[in-house]
């Protein structure tokens, strides 16, 4: 509740971006070229963001292809360390290189709830 007894929308939390790139935002993350690389990770593990401001951005849209694609490759890890809700079913390649960086970011948010 705000002070005038109204209550206010909070914008929802940021589960990676702040720790990896000291972001607030998903615009801050979308202006370099670091947060639209790692933009993909926040929309995989975070199943509470609205996107819908950014729909015609083309790196968000990219990064929830992304995300979609990672999730339809390891949605029983995810779902079983993070259960988030689902995202679409994706067929496509995953590029192995981001492995790494994927599991990281699994078991950072695993253990920060």
């Amino acid at each position: 509740m705000t002070p005038s007894g109204t209550t206010s929308q909070v914008a929802p939390t940021l589960r990676l971006l702040p720790a990896y790139l000291g972001t607030s935002s998903i615009e801050e993350a979308i202006r370099t070229a670091r947060g639209r690389r790692v933009l993909w990770l926040e929309i995989l593990v975070n199943d509470r963001l609205d996107l819908t401001p950014w729909s015609s951005e083309p790196a968000v849209h990219a990064a929830y292809l992304t995300a979609c694609r990672w999730y339809t490759h390891y949605r029983r890890l995810i779902t079983f360390l993070l259960n988030r809700a689902p995202l679409p079913t994706t067929p496509g390649p995953i590029d192995s290189r981001d492995y790494r960086t994927f599991a990281e970011a699994l078991y950072f948010v695993y253990s920060h709830p």
